[in-house]
Parts: C-alpha cells; structure tokens; sequence
C-alpha cells in the first residue's frame, strides 16, 4: 500500500496492518499499566507536536503508539513542500485536540529512519497505530483530502485497536504560550482551504489567484493553485472514457493530456510524466507546447524537491534538445 500524492481515497488499508491481534494485544496491555499507575495525565496542546530522533523513536513513537495514532511527518530544512506542509499538520494536531499525536523527522539528521522507512521523496507522511507502521502520503497535499486520511487513520485506531487519544489540557499552555502571527495573506488562503473543504474548486482557485496576485512567487499559493486547477479539470470526467480515448488516439495531444491529469490524481506521478514526455516526442508546434506546458503544471503539484519531478525534467530536456 504506497499511495502518493494527489491520491488519498482508501489510503488507510486495514489489510496493510501487519499482526494486527498481537499489535491489538499489546497496546491493551500498554493501556491497563496506565491505568494501573493512575492513566495517563493529560498533555497541554504544545506537546501534540513533537520532535523525534533515532534515539528516542522507540520512546517517542513506538510506545505512544499503543495510547494514539503518531503521525510522522519526514522534513528537511531545504525542502520547500515541507514549509508548506509541516505547519499544516501542527494545525491539524492542536484541532483534532489528541486524536492523533505528530512526530516531526529531520531526514538530514535521522538517515537510518529515513532508509528504515524506504523514503525516496520528502515531505513524507507515515503512521504509527499500535506498533504497526502505515504508509499515508508523499508530498504535499490539499487540506480537505489530508483531513480526510486523518480520519481515516483515527478510525482505524479506534475501531481496530481501541486507542481513544491523548486527553489535552486546553489551558496548560498558559496565556504566555507564543502565537504564530497572522500573514499578511492568512485570510486568503484560509478562504481557499474552506472552499476546498465544502467542493468549491473554482472559489479555491480563485482565492489562490487573489494572493498570487499580490504575491506572485507565494509558495503555499503556487502549491495550492496548482492543485486546485488540477482537480477543477478532472470533475465530471469520465476515467474509463478519458483512458480508452487516450489508448486509441495515441497522437491526440488533448487526449494525452486529459489521461495524464488522471494519472496524477489517481497517484501514477510517473505514469503521468511519461505520458507528457512521450506527447512531447512525438509532436510538434502547439500540440508539442499544450504538452510541455501542462507537463510543468504538475510539476509544480507534486514540488520541485520530488526526485520523480528532478527525473521527469531530465528527461523532457533530453527530448527538447
């Protein structure tokens, strides 16, 4: 189970939860300590996001694992999806108030988790739920469709291992707790992500619109657009009739082109830049420009960082020139 991306419907298979009765066993056994010892206190908000290292990843994750769902957000400093995404999921940790716990991971410190986990691209999104790792989603992606794996996993944890969260204590942090001030464009953008939560594609796209409008190099905004614009064109379609259509037309750019936005949505990154590339090759003039264009298009859906969008580009620069 490896979905990427754009494709998230179905992304928490119960199937993929490897021994699930012994994992089940164990986090039963973790919780009746606790309750042994008098429960487990509860945490302020801060401590739904935490740091985590190879020393304390059994400490930090493994353990708590049997007591909460621990999402695993795999970063680096140089990655730009990761600023886009990182303060997203410690958003998304302090409202869903201890449903799950978030464990950030600096590749560039942690490596042997990185190669543990088999990670090829970053940002990359991974579960801990009672033990058993789950792979959730590479790359950055749309808040409506990250909301929806992360009730997803949360069910999972509740209906297979019986994990009912971390209990929060709203005022621990104190008055003093610092806040993050609001961007110049916080609005906007909180605008676009409530649009895409209730299916308003256009409205999204055009909040994206109004900060790049300002802000033509905004990269939340650019992300956003870009996703936006690709879902807004793939609703409505008709993924059988698009496929054989491409399948039959192998030279109809349009056709091609349609097929690769599906391709995208439904996770098949490399599929879909293939797809492009080989629309690139094969044609000249308008059609072979529609082609390229769309290609950097989603490009910048999956991010400049993504190894498979550094090979895709490589390879469209070996077939211009």
């Amino acid at each position: 189970m490896q979905p990427r991306n754009m494709s998230m419907s179905g992304v928490v298979d119960l199937a993929a939860v490897k021994a699930a009765g012994e994992a089940k066993a164990k986090a039963e056994q973790a919780r009746a300590e606790a309750a042994r010892q008098g429960g487990s206190a509860a945490v302020p908000p801060s401590a739904l996001v935490i740091d985590v290292d190879e020393a304390g990843f059994e400490r930090d994750v493994i353990q708590r694992s049997a007591e909460v769902p621990v999402v695993l957000d795999f970063w680096a400093e140089w990655c730009e999806p990761c600023k886009q995404l990182g303060p997203l999921l410690e958003r998304l940790a302090v409202e869903y108030n201890g449903r799950f716990l978030l464990a950030k991971i600096d590749v560039d410190a942690n490596q042997m988790l990185m190669q543990q986990f088999g990670i090829q691209g970053i940002p990359a999104v991974f579960a801990v739920v009672a033990g058993q790792a789950l792979p959730l989603f590479q790359g950055a992606a749309p808040e409506a469709q990250i909301r929806q794996t992360l009730d997803q996993l949360i069910q999972v944890g509740e209906e297979r291992f019986g994990l009912t969260g971390l209990t929060v204590d709203g005022d621990a942090d104190g008055a003093d707790s610092p806040q993050r001030p609001a961007g110049p464009y916080d609005g906007l953008l909180e605008a676009a992500m409530s649009a895409l939560d209730a299916g308003d594609l256009a409205g999204a796209v055009q909040a994206y619109k109004n900060v790049l409008a300002d802000d033509p190099a905004h990269p939340e905004a650019k992300l956003g657009l870009a996703q936006a614009e690709l879902l807004s064109r793939v609703q409505g379609l008709d993924p059988q009739a698009v496929r054989k259509n491409a399948a039959d037309k192998p030279d109809d750019v349009a056709a091609q082109i349609a097929a690769a936005d599906l391709d995208l949505v439904g996770g098949h990154v490399q599929d879909a830049f293939g797809r492009l590339i080989e629309a690139v090759r094969r044609t000249a003039g308008e059609d072979r420009d529609a082609a390229r264009v769309r290609l950097l298009e989603l490009f910048e859906v999956i991010g400049g960082d993504d190894p498979r969008v550094t090979a895709a580009r490589q390879a469209l620069a070996r077939v211009l020139f």
